[in-house]
């Protein structure tokens, strides 16, 4: 998500600083700040937008010299891209800077705490209150390194925080819970960061902090302990790569960096949403209780990627809410005369918040009185400010085009939004509701699986590289998935690639089978959907008959499929309704692969762009 740079050392701190975030760059990020200390001071300069704004603030108002400073690129999550919800914050006293990636849990008691104590928040982020709690320690302790350690054990979330304090002016302190940050080791000078691109200009030594762990930097050392204090054994590495590959944190495209962070992105959309009752926080919501109660309809709006959320998320709303979904493209609802009140609830998807098309259909819904909730990855973008609520996904910002860990995270955002209706709606009591949860908590661990078993997938993804065309196959939640995969084909490796809900089959696209046709089958569960599971199975042996090549998703421990899989790719078994979750993760795989095999642009891909902002 953000982006972070501390530096101590002998050279300009708001220089490297500066720079270091100018590297950071392409992690996408909403406003910007940096800290200085000198001469027994801190001063500090912040601006929403882009680093240009910060850039002139600093040309009409320079900050004093100093060789100790930290800066922040935000991608905005608590509260919205403003100049006074930028990092870093300060304390009332204006001595401790701190910046922050990642969420804080428990803000809100904290904030709540510290009100009744006498402090002034300026803010609305949850950042603001670990500058105040490491005010109040540095106090008793007269240390940041160990005042960041008592606050941190008060702290539940994810988190990576770096802090400065006037009255220790030759020290930056950082930590991490679940949040990248990597220490950069010079001579007589020292960086810590949330990614190696930003001091790999001054040194390749790095060291990788490790969970729950809290290092101290000055020009001359690094110290490295646990949060109580313990001292910790660290892992030094070299930076073997160019300055264009570190910002892919290794990876040739970030369309595989994307793919790899989505384990990360799946927990951090999951993180402080369900409270112990089962019932979900939203981000900012303006839709009561009563009103999701009468609803006697739903309708999810979006297009592409986000339309295959959503209609997976038909299923999930359908089932655990027990009320009528539909799932519309955004470019065609207002133009069809859609039947719309004060009852219908309307879902928007949408990764950047920008889509055209997707506000339009909004717009089109709240002048027919309906209610409209955003599932959005961009805080304070347009169709969360015009929604009637909206829940975040936190994925982090995406600069491949095509969409990778915005889709999963979506996917987690809609399967809460349907757990949460149907708590409201009493069709779901909160054991349930929390017994869903802890399915979903597990997920990320699966997708880490998923991909540590990959290599065959981009092997049979080379071996296809000549073909014109793949088919995809999938029942019930995995007919979205067939769909995405297809699309991703589309996308990427500019292949006509098509995705047919499997029981359409003998409906006309078995035409279209020939010998050796790739055709990607994504198998239901046995347990869940066993009479499905058989009528797929079906579906694989007709095909295969045909002499079409065929490729089987299918859980581990089914083995009725694998007689007649030429290629079988195994995920771990998951209720039903998260399986996409898991079973998608082989097709963008298999899409970035055949792609770089063709000789294609991954990350960019031709005719394509990210946010769609014309209809």
């Amino acid at each position: 998500m953000c982006g972070i740079v501390g530096y101590v050392g002998g050279q300009s701190a708001l220089d490297v600083v500066v720079a270091g975030l100018k590297r950071l760059e392409y992690r996408g990020y909403d406003s910007a700040g940096v800290a200085v200390l000198s001469d027994g001071g801190l001063a500090a300069a912040k601006r929403a937008g882009k680093l240009v704004n910060l850039d002139k603030e600093l040309a009409e108002r320079p900050l004093p010299g100093g060789s100790v400073g930290i800066g922040h690129t935000r991608w905005a999550t608590h509260g919205g891209p403003t100049d006074a919800n930028a990092h870093p914050h300060l304390d009332n006293a204006g001595r401790v800077a701190v910046v922050h990636n990642g969420i804080i849990e428990n803000f809100a008691v904290l904030r709540g705490e510290l009100a009744e104590r006498g402090h002034v928040l300026a803010s609305e982020t949850d950042t603001e209150v670990v500058a105040h709690l490491l005010a109040e320690e540095f106090s008793s302790t007269g240390d940041l390194a160990e005042s960041m350690r008592l606050v941190c054990r008060r702290l539940d979330g994810a988190f990576t925080l770096v802090a400065v304090h006037a009255d220790q002016p030759d020290v930056v302190v950082g930590a991490r819970r679940n949040s990248p940050l990597v220490v950069g080791v010079g001579e007589g000078e020292n960086f810590l960061a949330s990614d190696v691109s930003a001091f790999i200009a001054h040194t390749r030594s790095a060291i990788e902090l490790g969970q729950d762990q809290v290092v101290e930097l000055t020009r001359d050392g690094v110290a490295v302990t646990d949060f109580d204090g313990v001292p910790a054994d660290v892992r030094a590495y070299h930076v073997d790569w160019d300055a264009s590959a570190a910002e892919k944190g290794g990876y040739d495209h970030f369309m595989l960096k994307e793919i790899a962070e989505q384990p990360k992105a799946v927990a951090d959309t999951l993180l402080g949403r369900i409270d112990a009752s089962g019932r979900l926080t939203l981000d900012e919501v303006r839709i009561p209780d009563t009103v999701l109660r009468e609803a006697d309809k739903v309708v999810v709006v979006a297009c592409g990627t986000a339309f295959h959320a959503g209609l997976i998320a038909k299923y999930a709303i359908e089932h655990w809410a027990r009320v009528p979904c539909e799932v519309e493209l955004a470019s065609e609802f207002r133009y069809r005369d859609p039947i719309l009140g004060p009852r219908t609830l309307v879902i928007a998807i949408s990764q950047s918040g920008e889509t055209m098309d997707t506000l339009m259909a909004l717009r089109h819904a709240r002048e027919q009185g309906a209610k409209v909730l955003a599932v959005c990855n961009t805080n304070g973008s347009t169709i969360p400010r015009e929604s009637d609520a909206v829940l975040y996904t936190h994925a982090g910002p995406e600069v491949a085009v095509a969409s990778t860990k915005a889709f999963l995270t979506q996917l987690v955002a809609c399967y809460l939004l349907a757990l949460h209706l149907g708590r409201v709606r009493g069709t779901q009591w909160g054991d349930e509701v929390l017994a869903v949860v802890r399915e979903l908590a597990r997920i990320g661990e699966e997708v880490e699986r998923v991909l540590e078993t990959m290599e065959p997938v981009r092997e049979l993804a080379r071996s296809l590289a000549h073909k014109d065309t793949v088919l995809f196959l999938g029942r019930h939640v995995g007919h979205p998935v067939a769909l995405e995969g297809a699309l991703k084909l589309k996308e990427l490796a500019y292949m006509h690639a098509e995705g047919f809900a499997a029981g359409e089959l003998k409906h006309g696209p078995i035409a279209l089978i020939e010998e050796d046709l790739p055709v990607v089958v994504v198998v239901p569960s046995p347990e869940g959907r066993s009479v499905l599971h058989d009528k797929i199975v079906s579906n694989i042996q007709e095909i295969r008959a045909r002499g079409a090549r065929t490729i089987v998703i299918a859980e581990e421990g089914d083995e009725t499929v694998v007689p007649y899989a030429d290629h079988l790719v195994r995920i771990p078994a998951t209720p039903t309704l998260l399986q996409p979750l898991v079973s998608t993760v082989p097709l963008q795989v298999f899409a970035c692969e055949l792609a770089t095999a063709r000789g294609n642009e991954v990350d960019q891909p031709r005719n394509l762009a990210k946010s769609v902002t014309v209809e």
